[in-house]
């Protein structure tokens, strides 16, 4: 009996081991707290990067932390309804509309984003923020979940006897619409969502050349829109990345770029950033990482870009371990989102890459941003919960 029970103890203890090191299903607690590590040191480097600035706009130097401490607790509310809201519902008839649910979101995402040309305006000169009078909210972050949901929804409806051509037309014909009014308003988030649907398709179709394809003919008509069709400011960042220095627009890529090289390897120092002293604009928005490398250096940046793969990596093994096709491509999609999102904030603050207005994932200050990217990765942590992930192949069921 004594020797039955103590048996029963150690298997309990190596399945709560293993779940902890990621080889047996269950919630991922490590994605969780993973997550949660990143918003808390974005909230404090939204701080240091913000103090100034918010002392003279409102007398205040907390006022931005603590507008970011809301978004990440309205974040958690959402995260929380995304855990208990089961990845099945998604492919699910909805009784009453005669409709999937996921279908309901691709119209609401469709929606909200005619809703924003219809309105007009914007925040900051930018056509991209819905006004609904008690709160303002980019509709482009929720599309980039519908984008996720609805993609996977198709490849895992796809029969396997179709081609990879036909594949990826009956993918990106749905896509195509809310793709296309997005990058009418906002053409960096355009490129984000392209991506998530391009990547999610290229892990699942056998035949890679017709997406070879498709990325070149994207490439051309990205060219045509930028330098022949599209408004002229465009073209500007072009010239502005080419030449910062020169151009009378430039300042914050060349102040950014200071920050980046007054760092050096160990940084002046939390708190102690010259360049967030009036010099570089908004630097707790899309420049935040330029304020890191300042204040935390070389090794600060390394541990940054270390807890992004981590990330991603986690959320990957949510994704190799189910064996159901479609919350494994969800996960794909959530992955390829910050990993794609956090590569090209990056290199825009380095200046690799023109300017894109592509915030740092979970880091960088905003409202929509951090709420939206939150729910999906509580898709992702409720598919690590509810979904077989015993192991096996990822099967069309």
């Amino acid at each position: 009996m004594e020797a039955t029970r103590q048996e029963r103890v150690e298997r309990r203890r190596g399945r709560i081991s293993r779940r902890r090191e990621g080889t047996e299903g269950g919630f991922d607690y490590s994605l969780l707290l993973l997550t949660f590590v990143m918003l808390g040191f974005g909230m404090l480097m939204i701080y240091s990067s913000s103090s100034y600035t918010a002392q003279i706009k409102s007398g205040d130097s907390t006022y931005f932390l603590k507008k970011q401490a809301f978004n990440v607790a309205v974040g958690a509310v959402g995260m929380l309804v995304a855990i208990k809201f089961k990845y099945k519902y998604f492919i699910k008839p909805i009784p009453f509309l005669h409709m999937r649910f996921v279908t309901l979101i691709y119209l609401i995402c469709v929606s909200l984003q005619v809703l924003v040309l219809v309105q007009g305006g914007g925040l900051n000169g930018a056509n991209r923020w819905l006004n609904l009078g008690v709160v303002s909210f980019q509709p482009s972050e929720l599309t980039k979940i519908g984008i996720i949901i609805i993609t996977a929804y198709y490849l895992y409806e796809m029969p396997r006897k179709f081609s990879s051509t036909k594949t990826l037309v009956r993918v990106f014909v749905p896509v195509s619409l809310p793709l296309l009014l997005v990058a009418y308003q906002d053409l960096s988030s355009a490129i984000v969502i392209f991506i998530i649907a391009y990547g999610m398709c290229f892990m699942d179709v056998k035949n890679k050349m017709p997406l070879i394809i498709l990325a070149l003919i994207v490439l051309f008509l990205a060219y045509l829109y930028v330098f022949h069709i599209g408004s002229s400011f465009r073209a500007d960042r072009i010239e502005i990345w080419k030449n910062p220095e020169g151009h009378p627009k430039g300042l914050q890529i060349v102040h950014g770029l200071y920050a980046i090289a007054s760092g050096g390897l160990f940084g002046s120092g939390l708190g102690e950033s010259m360049q967030k002293l009036g010099f570089l604009p908004e630097p707790y928005n899309d420049m935040i990482f330029s304020v890191i490398c300042e204040e935390l250096g070389l090794i600060g940046a390394g541990i940054v870009i270390v807890m992004f793969i981590l990330l991603c990596w986690r959320i990957y093994r949510i994704a190799s371990r189910c064996t159901n096709l479609f919350p494994a491509l969800i996960c794909t999609g959530v992955m390829i989102h910050i990993a794609s999102q956090a590569i090209i904030n990056i290199a825009v603050v380095t200046n690799t890459i023109p300017s894109t207005g592509i915030p740092l994932p979970l880091i960088s200050y905003g409202g929509s941003s951090v709420i939206f990217l939150m729910m999906e990765i509580g898709i992702v942590l409720g598919i690590s919960a509810n979904t077989d992930t015993s192991g096996g192949r990822n099967e069309r069921t």
